[in-house]
């Protein structure tokens, strides 16, 4: 019997003709919402996918350094693939070579690079297919470092609210202490949060309160 192969892959995550590349390898998709990364692979591999604008802006904004810590705290062998034309980059070459060579040897994660779907598409199956051909190795989101606390669950929510990420997620909980305070704060309270201005505190609000409406 042939043996089947599945990713887990962030509901998030839209890119069609990377999908559909995927599927014609073979392999199951599994959507699921993933709380680091965006494809999972097994217990201890989990990839964040970046084009390479994307990859920019991460490092310019300083959410690369999170999402890298975020990776290396749950994985064992985490994975960046940056995919697109090197020669997009704005940023100097020597910035960007710097930024990959500390992700490797301050975080110990790997940075591929990747010409577009199809090829991002192979590396993932790769990947797959050694990580789970002929072992117990399954994809989990539990990784292979520690399992998820309350308060990573409390970040995750916080942190997927418009335009808050990680550090603002803390800053908010750190304040208010819990989501239930959060969602109970009205657009001033909300402001008094440092780098809270008033249009995230309508949005935080908006979102939080706004009725329901399945699309």
């Amino acid at each position: 019997m042939k043996q089947s192969f599945r990713v887990i892959v962030d509901r998030r995550e839209r890119n069609q003709e990377l999908r559909d590349a995927l599927e014609e390898n073979g392999i199951e998709i599994d959507e699921q919402m993933v709380h680091v990364g965006d494809y999972v692979i097994s217990d201890r591999v989990c990839i964040e996918r970046k084009t390479v604008s994307d990859f920019e802006s991460s490092l310019m904004n300083g959410r690369l350094l999170d999402q890298a810590k975020r990776l290396k705290e749950n994985y064992q062998l985490p994975i960046i693939i940056v995919e697109g034309d090197q020669e997009e980059y704005r940023l100097g070459r020597n910035i960007i070579i710097g930024a990959m060579v500390a992700l490797y040897v301050d975080n110990g994660i790997e940075v591929i690079m990747s010409r577009g779907a199809k090829d991002t598409s192979d590396i993932i199956t790769t990947i797959a297919k050694h990580e789970q051909d002929g072992s117990a190795r399954e994809p989990s989101m539990k990784g292979g470092r520690r399992a998820y606390s309350t308060s990573n669950y409390q970040e995750y929510i916080v942190a997927n609210l418009p335009g808050i990420g990680p550090k603002l997620a803390r800053s908010l909980l750190g304040h208010f202490k819990s989501i239930r305070r959060l969602a109970n704060a009205d657009v001033k309270s909300l402001m008094k949060v440092e780098k809270i201005g008033k249009k995230k505190a309508e949005a935080i609000h908006a979102t939080i309160n706004k009725t329901y409406e399945e699309e």
